[in-house]
């Protein structure tokens, strides 16, 4: 679920960007047409860095849980930085649909509108159980609230794959350090984490048509809510740092 929130962070150079090694595509994209939602193409050095201290595993290279791990630290990237379909190269935007936890799809153009966090959160329980409301929350706002929460990242890693192309069954695990505030919630410095399980199908060039997602959102939110309530006066103002602004969510 990426993301995942991956953190884009820093300075941007045009003459300074180093390759990612977890997502291939950004390495042909530091030029070119692409609309990208905060004016150029992301920077992940320290969710990478969460990432590679923390994996539980690490996968041998080109194999099927490598390359399923990267397609969708791929796509959370994607889903979080690009603004149109049309630049988007790891799903079917005329197919793709986004099932989670048995919910009716969402398709490509409202994964879009939604935003990775606010898909992944919807819910059909009663207010009064609902930690997060997604339906309060835009794309900018959802992205703002854990990027604060998480500030080094929401990392992303494949714990097993069960099964290769078309059908992708795939268990993973996010987690991140809960170090700044979460909806009046004072930080604890813990780690929050969840895992899920994932099926991906993918059509003959390995583009998503279907992704659904399975998971218990208590996990995370067991761990955001876990930290005393503090006044809005003294919630941490996150500003208008335009590089700070370029977070990803669920990837991871």
């Amino acid at each position: 679920m990426s993301s995942s929130a991956d953190a884009l962070e820093g300075g941007r150079s045009s003459l300074k960007l180093a390759a990612d090694k977890y997502r291939s595509i950004l390495n042909d994209e530091r030029t070119g047409n692409i609309r990208w939602r905060y004016g150029g193409p992301p920077i992940f050095d320290t969710v990478n860095k969460l990432f590679e201290e923390e994996r539980t595993h690490v996968w041998p290279e080109g194999s099927l849980e490598e390359t399923v791990q990267n397609a969708i630290k791929s796509w959370e990237m994607e889903l979080s930085h690009k603004i149109r379909l049309q630049d988007f190269k790891t799903i079917n935007p005329e197919k793709f649909k986004l099932f989670v936890n048995g919910r009716e799809g969402l398709s490509a153009e409202e994964t879009l509108r939604l935003g990775s966090y606010n898909a992944l959160l919807k819910n059909s329980l009663p207010q009064e159980f609902q930690y997060y409301k997604p339906e309060e929350e835009s794309f900018e706002s959802s992205h703002d609230a854990f990027r604060s929460a998480l500030p080094r990242g929401f990392a992303w890693e494949v714990l097993s794959v069960y099964s290769g192309p078309p059908v992708i069954a795939f268990k993973f695990r996010h987690w991140g350090y809960f170090e700044g505030t979460f909806k009046g919630h004072a930080p604890t410095g813990e780690m929050v984490q969840f895992l899920g399980l994932g099926v991906l199908k993918v059509d003959e060039s390995l583009r998503a048509e279907e992704t659904e997602i399975y998971y218990d959102p208590g996990e995370l939110f067991g761990g955001l809510l876990k930290g005393p309530p503090i006044s809005e006066t003294k919630t941490t103002d996150t500003g208008d740092n335009t590089a700070d602004k370029q977070s990803c969510p669920f990837t991871h």
